[in-house]
């Protein structure tokens, strides 16, 4: 039990980045936390974590163990919901991260259908647009846009394919015009989503013809909503997601310029993926999130 304990005590720990967090949910007293996790580092003589007066994250050893250990502890759940004869609602925490414009268009409007089907299952959201670390922050799916690299312990699930367009208000197009080849982009104050590179190149593709070219202008940001909306108040040209813009298209807000041509900042194949472990392959609550996800995004 003394063993249980203590993986259990670990995996709360990494999954909430501190042992009072970890504490409150075990209804024990931090100091006692503290103890099964020392106890479970001595016993494998080995250190799981990282700790400093800021911040818990796991070490080498501590992401490995913490992978089978929280296989372990699902198996047993689900075990136990099995002979409970629960086995059919999924239960427990969710934890997911997801880029903040795509989460509050199409995660935000499933919650209340989510809490209506699935009264015992909790939602611990981590939006950012930057790529969340699964591991260290203890992330059970991760919903990302782009072409996700294939790793042997992750799952990745297409939910829905991803174009976008280059698009500008009409405002802008009538004081600029419109460019008519793609190398005219490089004259244009282009509005640009921050990837942490200083340099910045839309891909754009005719037929199997493709061109890469340079873009700058007056605005990087690293939130695509933002990038609508200064578009939308025609400040320049952006490289925007259907899903966000479709609206803005249909009600000639913004309009496309280029249209033979794909476009994109990297590769042209790309989608929007549930990305999870490969361990949680079978996990009933990730499977009904990215089953209602799915189906708003089609």
């Amino acid at each position: 039990m003394d063993r249980f304990a203590e993986l259990k005590a670990f995996c709360l720990v990494a999954s909430n980045g501190g042992f009072s967090a970890a504490a409150r949910q075990l209804n024990v007293a931090t100091s006692s936390v503290t103890r099964l996790v020392d106890a479970l580092e001595q016993r494998l003589g080995a250190p799981l974590l990282n700790r400093s007066t800021r911040s818990i994250t796991l070490t080498d050893s501590g992401r490995s163990y913490f992978d089978h250990a929280s296989q372990i502890l699902a198996a047993l759940d689900e075990a136990d919901d099995a002979a409970a004869g629960r086995d059919a609602e999924p239960a427990g925490v969710l934890r997911i991260a997801a880029p903040v414009t795509l989460a509050l268009r199409y995660i935000a409007p499933l919650l209340p259908e989510l809490a209506r089907r699935y009264p015992r299952l909790e939602l611990d959201m981590r939006l950012s647009d930057a790529l969340t670390n699964m591991v260290d922050e203890a992330i059970d799916v991760a919903i990302r846009i782009g072409n996700p690299e294939q790793q042997p312990n992750l799952i990745a699930r297409k939910l829905a394919g991803h174009t976008r367009h280059i698009v500008a208000s009409p405002a802008y197009l009538a004081a600029h015009g419109a460019p008519q080849t793609p190398d005219e982009l490089s004259q244009r104050n282009c509005l640009l989503f921050a990837y942490g590179a200083s340099r910045s190149t839309w891909r754009l593709r005719n037929a199997d013809l493709a061109t890469e070219v340079d873009v700058g202008g007056s605005l990087h940001v690293n939130n695509a909503e933002m990038l609508r909306q200064a578009a939308l108040g025609g400040l320049g040209l952006a490289l925007l997601p259907t899903w966000l813009i479709q609206p803005d298209l249909d009600a000639g807000t913004l309009v496309p310029v280029l249209g033979a041509y794909q476009a994109n900042p990297g590769e042209m194949d790309v989608g929007i993926y549930a990305v999870y472990p490969a361990n949680r392959r079978g996990a009933s609550k990730i499977r009904v999130f990215t089953d209602l996800l799915a189906a708003a995004l089609t």
